[in-house]
């Protein structure tokens, strides 16, 4: 009776055994762990709304200490927002920015910040940004096409040519010869050139242009250029620069030539220059100030309205700071951008 009673308990105990062995669910199949997957799924959109847009930046040349600065503006504004920017430094080159482009168009990027080598040049880049659905931010000088763009943010380059014009007919109002030093690629370059003209046309006492010529945008073709025809032309006034670079370049040139009596203008209003004004014996008489720090923050602010399907204006103007010369410069400072 006993031995049975055994036996009875022990198949008991099997029977038991069996049962939770039918319930238990095969470890490592997909009905195993619904729950943890949900909570994967969970985990890669936090992953992904912590990593945010990513942005790409694309300037003439970072040599510039103009492009230094705007890049500076928006990479602060981009990561405090949360998401993060691949710059490229083109180096005054159109295919080389090219290039580039395609290679953060393959690093994913959401939009690009983008200012052109070349104006006419930068087409089939933008038509491969628009095939990839990158928005387009076309900051400080413009693209040909605009019509690419999605938006565009800068300076009046047209209303800061003018501003160096008239300051030149109030500080010379005898007339006088001018040389201009340009960049033909670089739209804000054109603009603030036929502004500069448009102004000193209006002089009672005319200004003759003896020569234009091309720098390429850069300081060591500006020293060239500005030398070859200040050597030809002696009785040179003033020199209308495209740029601050472009004015240091030919503040080299005269100070080599030892023709003092020639100012200068140029626009951006860099730390550079400001510290030119400070002395009392510079050929520098002037800069158009803008502000690359707000041009960039402006920048920022519109891409992420764009990413975010929210309202902004296809065109944004940052305002011409000031005409800053001697009389105003310890005003603004010399030790960095306004």
């Amino acid at each position: 009776m006993k031995n049975r009673k055994i036996k009875v308990l022990l198949v008991l105990v099997v029977m038991g055994i069996m049962m939770l062995s039918g319930c238990k669910k095969q470890v490592g199949t997909p009905e195993d762990n619904p729950v943890q997957e949900e909570d994967t799924e969970e985990t890669d959109e936090e992953e992904a709304e912590e990593e945010g847009y990513k942005f790409g930046f694309s300037g003439i040349n970072m040599e510039n200490p103009y492009f230094i600065t705007l890049e500076n503006a928006i990479r602060e504004s981009v990561t405090s927002s949360g998401n993060t920017l691949i710059t490229e430094d083109p180096e005054g080159d159109a295919q080389k920015q090219a290039s580039q482009i395609t290679e953060m168009i393959e690093a994913g990027i959401d939009a690009i910040f983008l200012s052109p080598v070349n104006w006419e040049e930068i087409t089939p880049s933008l038509q491969e940004l628009q095939e990839a659905d990158v928005r387009i931010i076309n900051v400080d000088t413009q693209v040909k096409e605009m019509d690419y763009v999605d938006a565009y943010v800068g300076s009046d380059n047209e209303a800061a040519g003018r501003m160096c014009g008239e300051a030149l007919i109030e500080k010379c109002p005898d007339g006088g010869k001018v040389l201009i030093l340009e960049c033909p690629t670089q739209n804000s370059i054109n603009e603030r050139i036929t502004g500069f003209e448009e102004a000193i046309s209006k002089a009672e006492v005319g200004f003759e242009i003896v020569a234009r010529e091309n720098t390429d945008g850069k300081f060591e073709k500006s020293v060239e250029v500005a030398q070859n025809i200040l050597k030809e032309h002696t009785d040179v006034t003033a020199i209308m620069c495209g740029n601050d670079q472009i004015a240091v370049g030919a503040q080299t040139a005269v100070n080599l030539l030892g023709m003092d009596d020639v100012i200068i203008y140029g626009v951006d209003g860099s730390p550079d220059i400001k510290k030119e004004l400070e002395k009392s014996d510079t050929q520098i008489a002037g800069t158009a100030a803008q502000s690359p720090i707000n041009m960039g923050k402006k920048a920022v602010e519109v891409g992420l309205a764009i990413l975010n399907g929210e309202e902004y204006e296809k065109e944004n103007y940052v305002e011409i700071i000031d005409m800053i010369t001697k009389d105003n410069v310890e005003m603004y400072g010399a030790d960095g951008w306004q």
